[in-house]
């Protein structure tokens, strides 16, 4: 592929995933809340929410796809970077940079009006991978081959990480009582090692976030994500990478290209699966190996569809929408993130009130935002304004 030709399937994609989350749900699970006898809701609600520990939703696969979305990005940006004559030491000054600032940024975002400090916490998607992205760019840089060595690197070792430490005594589990952690996340025998609050990861973080200065020691994330997250989702990102050598690589159709997507993908799931039965629980708040696989697998066949779709089919007006969305990620994560209840705020005083209280009021509130938003990305695209970081 040409260093200049851009594969708007990616962009399609990544833009895809951004509305999702932007959506803050559509505002499904609070009509699933409004009608708690409804099987249906109760379906649509679990699609819609993170699972409390073990397994997969559709809202859980947003951050595991947008982290890849990365990975997939950087071999394209090296082969752009080094056509321009960029050097290695160029490559890893930018990305070094870029790191900083996300995460900065993300600690921004972290830090509420309610804070009295800067809150000092690195479990936003920005900081998860600023804080691997020069890793990232250095390995995509050596190729895929080094890529895929450090997956298998990373994920044994992740595993081995938590092996090592102690199962949680009857004393931590009665402490940890007093975080109302969900049944789900205290397990039983071999998997305890990947217990809510009592893992590894956990324990280094009550001594980490704790050297930073706060308001309040750090006890534990009510949510269990932990900062060492980043180090597992870092083989994330780097299947991303490998995903995107090979779709720069122009000896294959694109075809050809979208089968092979699938055909690894499924793989993926099967070998996901099964880790979670033998290895480890499928845990994305603490980002377990099977969880890497078993999310990558439905990540692959999530592009695969949008590749299809742009690449083969050539449907590049049907994603149209996501399109204009996925080439500004950053900035809509970041309004989303900063103005979404001053959007709500400002619709409701300007007439919409009467809809945001009426029976489908979640849904037309979270609609609304999410259209605004979208407006705000269509200009920019209109402008060629395009935020970087």
């Amino acid at each position: 592929m040409p260093p200049n030709q851009r594969l708007i399937s990616l962009d399609a994609f990544r833009g895809f995933v951004m509305l999702l989350m932007a959506s803050s749900g559509f505002g499904l699970a609070q009509m699933a809340t409004a009608n708690p006898d409804s099987w249906w809701w109760a379906q649509i609600k679990y699609q819609v929410s993170h699972v409390p520990w073990q397994g997969c939703a559709l809202w859980d696969l947003i951050q595991p796809s947008f982290m890849f979305m990365v990975g997939v990005s950087v071999p394209l940006s090296v082969v752009r970077r080094r056509a321009e004559g960029q050097g290695f030491f160029r490559l890893s000054w930018h990305a070094l940079i870029r790191a900083i600032l996300l995460v900065l940024l993300a600690v921004l975002l972290s830090t509420q009006s309610k804070d009295s400090m800067t809150n000092w916490v690195f479990t936003n998607v920005l900081a998860q991978i600023g804080l691997v992205y020069v890793f990232l760019v250095v390995l995509s840089g050596l190729g895929w081959e080094f890529c895929l060595a450090a997956i298998i690197l990373i994920l044994v070792g992740d595993w081995l990480w938590f092996y090592q430490q102690p199962l949680p005594t009857p004393e931590q589990l009665a402490d940890i009582q007093s975080a109302k952690p969900p049944a789900e996340g205290i397990l039983q025998g071999f998997f305890a090692h990947w217990n809510i609050h009592t893992n590894a990861a956990a324990e280094l973080d009550r001594w980490l976030l704790n050297l930073f200065p706060r308001a309040q020691t750090f006890v534990y994330n009510a949510g269990g994500y932990q900062t060492l997250n980043f180090v597992p989702a870092l083989a994330t990102m780097l299947g991303g990478a490998v995903t995107g050598h090979f779709l720069v690589n122009g000896k294959f159709s694109h075809g050809h290209k979208c089968g092979r997507l699938i055909a690894i993908g499924i793989v993926c799931l099967l070998i996901g699966t099964v880790l979670g039965f033998v290895a480890c629980p499928v845990v994305k708040r603490i980002w377990t190996p099977s969880w890497a696989i078993f999310s990558g697998g439905w990540v692959l066949l999530l592009l695969s569809f949008f590749y299809w779709l742009v690449e083969v089919a050539g449907q590049r007006r049907l994603v149209f929408p996501f399109v204009v969305v996925g080439m500004n990620s950053i900035f809509i994560y970041v309004m989303h993130s900063l103005t979404a209840g001053w959007i709500s705020q400002q619709l409701a005083k300007h007439g919409m009130a009467g809809l945001f209280a009426s029976t489908w009021g979640p849904v037309i509130e979270r609609c609304s935002v999410l259209a605004v938003l979208w407006l705000l990305c269509f200009w920019l695209y209109r402008q060629r304004a395009f935020l970087r970081i």
